[in-house]
């Protein structure tokens, strides 16, 4: 009798990581990757999804709906912010988005040269250049040109407004057509970080 009750008590425990595993293990390289891109850094990128997934598990029965995707990267990039404060408290500054210069600034249309250039420049300078953004304008860019989010799923996770995601998008993009200009060579401040391999930050 007393091992069947202990049985029926570990079956709620065990249901809820079958369901976590489930629904968050599929987004974890997602994770991975914002993580990377705002701690420029392979092995901390690491810590940082790890300690991120045991929060998640934490507090997964509090999760509602069917895509958990951006649920877990609002964790991740908390936990990105929390270590950032640790260990590189200048990055993590105030930012104010009342400047609204940025928000009519379009997209450059595809036949414009430094549109072109960005879908023909050397990764490694693109990655240099994304690198060397601030971390809310680098964090909007990854989040929406290499993860594919929608603007209603980036406000969620960076807890904005959809005009102020759309405006930081803007700006970021204006930084980053200015970082690969005419010359090609980023001229963003460097940003140097411990992984050498290729595609990662640098």
């Amino acid at each position: 009798m007393r091992q069947s009750v202990r049985r029926e008590e570990r079956l709620p425990e065990e249901n809820k990581v079958a369901r976590f595993e489930q629904a968050v293990l599929p987004h974890l390289d997602a994770a991975y990757n914002l993580a990377r891109w705002l701690t420029r850094s392979d092995h901390d990128a690491e810590d940082v999804v790890q300690e991120a997934s045991l929060r998640a598990l934490r507090y997964f029965g509090g999760f509602r709906g069917d895509n958990a995707r951006p649920w877990l990267m609002q964790i991740v990039r908390h936990t990105c912010y929390s270590w950032l404060k640790d260990n590189r408290p200048a990055e993590v500054i105030a930012f104010d988005d009342g400047d609204d210069a940025w928000q009519n600034v379009p997209a450059p249309p595809d036949d414009e040269p430094q549109a072109v250039y960005m879908r023909t420049a050397d990764r490694a300078q693109i990655n240099k250049a994304l690198a060397g953004l601030p971390v809310v304008f680098r964090e909007v860019l990854v989040l929406r040109e290499l993860e594919d989010l929608s603007y209603k799923d980036i406000a969620h996770i960076v807890d904005i407004p959809v005009g102020t995601v759309m405006s930081r998008l803007a700006r970021a993009r204006g930084l980053m057509r200015d970082a690969l200009g005419a010359t090609g060579r980023p001229v963003l401040r460097t940003v140097t970080g411990r992984s050498t391999q290729s595609g990662a930050p640098s």
